[in-house]
């Protein structure tokens, strides 16, 4: 099972599509693309032009494949690879997108210089990234709840943490360092969707991998009583038309020199 991160994110996703401004012959490059939403979508704005996902999970790329076969794309490609290293052709996108994808380079820097080798002179870089742990409602109830007394770290996030991206100085200088100019970063408040009811929420968030880690270390009766404060948690957000949490993040755009 998968965890359905185009539910969770509907509202970024119209954040982001508004900023990214699609017109038609451009040739987009959608950055850590997961099951597609945002691929096919830009592939749809962008006719004649063209849209490319690139992201590292294969289950998810085979889903992003079928639907957009299901919805007879033509214009959109999938390629499984990390963005950081992977050999784009130069200048082949005018546009480079992400919704929540960046943020697990271990090597920003060089992984936004790759991407912008991708793109044509003066093309732009949307993307969204979270803002700190200690502003997503989300994290924090559902950390309280699977791994009470444990604060979130305020070591140097790792580069498979959420929140690598949370301080927009980090951005900015990592941006500019591969080459971008005029970078921007909008503050962007939504909240986030989790399921239509307590027991669908509880399944899809037990397919985070944050969860995954924070149960893994309990014995069983530890777990047990976690798994109960999780589902009083999720059931307290349950606003009668789904559970919702509150969340930050910015909204970065840049420009390739």
């Amino acid at each position: 099972m998968l965890f359905d991160y185009d539910s969770e994110l509907a509202r970024y996703h119209e954040r982001l599509r508004q900023a990214l401004d699609i017109r038609p012959g451009d040739r987009v490059l959608d950055i850590g693309c997961g099951t597609g939403q945002t691929t096919r979508d830009a592939a749809r704005a962008a006719a004649p032009g063209a849209a490319l996902g690139i992201d590292v999970s294969g289950p998810m790329l085979a889903r992003a494949r079928q639907q957009a076969e299901r919805e007879g794309l033509r214009n959109t490609g999938f390629v499984q690879a990390d963005a950081q290293t992977h050999a784009f052709a130069p200048e082949e996108f005018s546009l480079a997108m992400s919704r929540f994808g960046t943020m697990f380079f271990s090597d920003p820097a060089l992984a936004f210089a790759n991407i912008g080798h991708a793109l044509r002179p003066g093309a732009r870089l949307v993307q969204l990234v979270w803002q700190a742990a200690d502003l997503q409602d989300w994290h924090a109830a559902i950390r309280a709840a699977l791994s009470p007394g444990h604060p979130p770290s305020l070591s140097v996030p790792k580069a498979d943490d959420p929140f690598t991206l949370a301080d927009p100085h980090v951005v900015a200088d990592a941006l500019t360092t591969a080459g971008f100019t005029a970078v921007d970063v909008a503050d962007v408040r939504e909240p986030v969707y989790y399921g239509p009811n307590t027991e669908r929420a509880l399944a899809g968030v037990l397919q985070l991998r944050m969860a995954k880690e924070w149960l893994t270390d309990l014995d069983a009766p530890s777990a047990e009583r976690a798994l109960d404060r999780l589902h009083a948690t999720l059931d307290a957000h349950d606003t009668g038309d789904g559970v919702w949490f509150d969340s930050r993040a910015w909204l970065v755009t840049a420009h390739r020199r």
